[in-house]
Parts: structure tokens; sequence; C-alpha cells
């Protein structure tokens, strides 16, 4: 049985934490699989694996869970020996997307 050649793929983890002020973190995680299924496959297990949970300095326990995965897609340019293209998307709605991004629009976390 012959195996696939391992290509690159980036993955979009979203994960969501129990918190208040509620708090999301969107992870771009680089993995090799040989197939964009196995690669989604590799994506889910890994963001299980980074499920957490600890107490924060005011006592409470705080959880991180894996949301979703939001994207699983090869990478633009599979030579990462040098500078590169990895992962690109598209929006319509500018104001939704600086809505959404602190660094944009300069909230704090």
């Amino acid at each position: 049985m012959m195996t696939r050649p391992l290509k690159p793929y980036i993955a979009v983890l979203l994960f969501e934490s129990s918190g208040r002020p509620q708090l999301f973190s969107e992870d771009f995680v680089l993995l090799r699989a040989g197939s964009e299924e196995e690669a989604r496959t590799r994506a889910e297990e890994r963001g299980r694996a980074g499920e957490t949970a600890f107490q924060n300095e005011a006592g409470e326990t705080i959880k991180w869970t894996l949301r979703h995965v939001v994207d699983v897609a090869e990478v633009l340019d599979d030579d990462l020996s040098q500078d590169t293209d990895l992962y690109s998307r598209h929006f319509r709605d500018i104001s939704a997307y600086e809505a959404f991004e602190p660094l944009l629009s300069g909230w704090e976390l």
C-alpha cells in the first residue's frame, strides 16, 4: 500500500472561554496530512487536545473549549523554507470584520 506524501495544511480553530466577559480565540495551526479529510481529522484532534481549564486570580474555573474547526485548507505555497503565503480568506463586510477583530478596534483583551 502506497502512502500519500504529506502536504502542509492550515486549520483555523475557534476556541471559546467560559469566563466573563466572554472571550474567543482563533488559532491558525500548521498540519501535515495526506489529504484534506485527514487534515480535518487531525485539526479536530488537535483542537480537542488544546482544551484546558484553570483557576483565574478570582478563584473561578475558566475552561477553554473547541467550538468549531472553521476551515482546513492546503497552504497556498508548500515551500516553507522561505517567506511564503500560507492562508487567505475573503469577506464582504469590513465593518463586521473591524467589530470582531480587537486589534483593529483598539479593544484590549
